[in-house]
């Protein structure tokens, strides 16, 4: 047992916390403290702090995953000593009371594996009258939602936490992802497992692995290893499958699944340094000169389909599919089937012959999808597709191709109508509109020789300079209401949303402040939604909130840019607005 001396506090640094504590502040609100994102369920009375005991332990149970992210948290808890930009106001810091010495953990469930739906509810106790504090899951991945929001109750030098609280959290929407493309610019592991830390603070749990693309290969397959060794940027810009262990591993120790997407028949120009016989318009110029938009054999610079007419093709896709869902446990597998391009297709001999014979495009896309889907779902996964395999105008399938059963729809044009569509077809949604979601708009398009930019009257431009633009702002991703418009059955149907980061313009240099905290506003409007308890809109609420997040955030090693300047933040409310509408 450890004695009362062991947590003395000298008499100097108590004064000082007291001034710290009573020192007024202006506010628009009562005691808060700050925790991302708000839990559903927060009640604490009587605002009051106690010491935490410089011997403080978490007991939990032994399990693969959790007891790293316990020793982790453990670690955190002990040394991060965070310092609010703004002190939780009226908490009466208690430094006579007995400190707390450990948060115990009780799991029902040790088995549930980490698959979309598992439960993630937690419950969390800090008295304030003597024990330990208490997190109920049941599941270790509930749990460790308890650790991070137990991790935000705790700040200072010497660290104190509140006490007298009980907290009942659980996700509004079960996806609540990232995708990143690694295809068009590579990213280091370090920077890939810094991401899935920040997610996991964040109490988001899908890391959509964009990890293929025309532009390169960096996968290394183990059947197939001339698609990374010709396909690649280069040796040094390859995944290994040890590597891609690493991350797997890494993500179940922060609750976070690995989702891989390796997309075609379209974006798949980088297979034709291995491949070129199965590859068509491969290595071609995207636009040619003179030619309207319709007939351009890419949305963007790096052509190349995979010809769903020739056997090879589906020799080597199905040896890819199969190392692909070797190296990743995760359930869902990620086909792509995104913006088939049709002159890149008919530029093809074998297809031109196709369509002579009254075959269409369509037809095209259907022996592909009919060739795959079978043999991804006998290796007993969940296929995921771009919305354009059913919506495109040109290209799409039938419903009758895609069993709703076993597909998911994964929607990024127009908005709130494209999720309505999907889901009034019966199909599972992930939102990730480009409207809202979509990190990367706003940088100006990466073409070179564009016209638009030689304008002297600023007007006649995009917004933004880029298709999508202009810049999401993290207000406007945190009001978006994934779920605006449809039924209360259609919205079943909503799986979540995820933010996404194309990697035209982005690479690890700006990689934490392109999507930092912005995708921590849609962490929090999908884990306890975006309005108070009485329905309106809080994100005024909220500016002051992730602030405070965004600070915390930085001490723990995430670059996320600032959303205000520090004067609004040490003044909080004062930088709103009452006069919009």
């Amino acid at each position: 047992m450890n004695s009362m001396a062991d947590d003395h506090v000298p008499l100097t640094i108590i004064i000082f916390l007291l001034c710290i504590w009573t020192f007024p502040i202006q506010s628009t609100h009562s005691a808060t403290i700050n925790v991302w994102p708000k839990p559903r369920t927060f009640t604490w009375s009587q605002p009051t702090a106690h010491l935490l005991s410089p011997n403080f332990t978490i007991t939990s149970p032994t399990h693969l995953y959790l007891s790293p992210a316990v020793h982790r948290y453990l670690r955190l808890i002990i040394s991060e000593h965070y310092r609010p930009l703004v002190s939780p106001s009226s908490v009466d810091l208690n430094t006579s009371a007995p400190p707390l010495h450990t948060l115990s953990i009780t799991i029902s469930d040790l088995t549930a594996q980490l698959h979309h739906g598992v439960d993630e509810t937690y419950s969390l106790t800090v008295p304030s009258n003597g024990g330990s504090a208490n997190i109920t899951a049941k599941t270790v991945w509930g749990a460790m939602r308890g650790l991070e929001t137990f991790s935000q109750l705790v700040w200072g030098n010497p660290s104190s936490v509140a006490v007298g609280l009980y907290v009942w959290d659980s996700p509004l929407y079960a996806h609540r992802g990232l995708m990143l493309d690694t295809s068009r610019n590579y990213y280091g592991v370090e920077d890939i497992l810094r991401t899935i830390k920040a997610m996991s603070e964040n109490k988001m749990n899908v890391f959509h692995w964009h990890i293929t693309d025309s532009h390169s290969f960096p996968l290394v397959v183990p059947s197939e290893p001339q698609l990374a060794a010709k396909g690649s940027y280069g040796s040094n810009m390859q995944y290994s499958p040890a590597e891609v262990a690493q991350i797997v591993k890494f993500g179940f120790e922060h609750g976070v699944r690995v989702l891989p997407e390796i997309d075609s028949p379209g974006h798949t120009g980088s297979w034709a340094e291995a491949y070129p016989d199965i590859v068509t318009c491969a290595n071609m110029f995207w636009w040619p000169a003179g030619t309207q938009w319709e007939k351009r054999l890419a949305s963007e610079p790096g052509t190349g389909h995979l010809n769903p007419l020739k056997p090879k093709t589906y020799q080597v896709l199905k040896n890819v599919i199969r190392d692909v869902t070797n190296l990743f446990p995760e359930p869902f597998y990620h086909s792509g089937a995104d913006e088939i391009i049709p002159e890149c297709w008919k530029s093809d001999e074998t297809i031109q012959a196709f369509l002579k014979d009254n075959g269409t495009l369509s037809e095209v896309l259907e022996i592909f999808i009919n060739s795959t889907l079978p043999y991804i779902l006998s290796l007993n996964r969940t296929v995921v597709y771009w919305e354009d395999v059913l919506l495109d105008d040109n290209i799409h399938v039938t419903t009758s191709t895609l069993p709703k059963e076993n597909t998911i729809l994964q929607t990024w044009n127009n908005g709130h109508s494209n999720t309505k569509r999907i889901v009034s077809s019966g199909y599972r949604a992930i939102v990730s509109s480009s409207d809202f979601y979509y990190l990367d708009c706003g940088h100006g398009d990466f073409v070179g020789n564009d016209s638009q930019y030689d304008n002297q009257t600023g007007s006649g431009q995009r917004d933004g300079g880029s298709w999508c633009g202009p810049f999401k702002t993290w207000q406007t991703i945190y009001n978006y209401e994934i779920d605006y418009g449809l039924t209360e059955e259609e919205a079943k149907l909503v799986m979540g949303g995820e933010v996404a980061l194309w990697s035209e313009q982005a690479d690890p240099t700006v990689l934490d402040s392109r999507v930092w905290p912005r995708a921590s506003a849609m962490a929090e409007s999908l884990w306890s939604g975006n309005r108070d308890e009485k329905g309106a809109k809080r994100f005024a609420e909220a500016t002051d909130r992730l602030n405070e997040w965004r600070n915390r955030m930085v001490k723990r090693g995430t670059a996320a840019e600032p959303i205000q300047p520090l004067w609004c933040v040490r003044n909080p409310g004062m930088c709103n607005t009452l006069n919009s509408s």
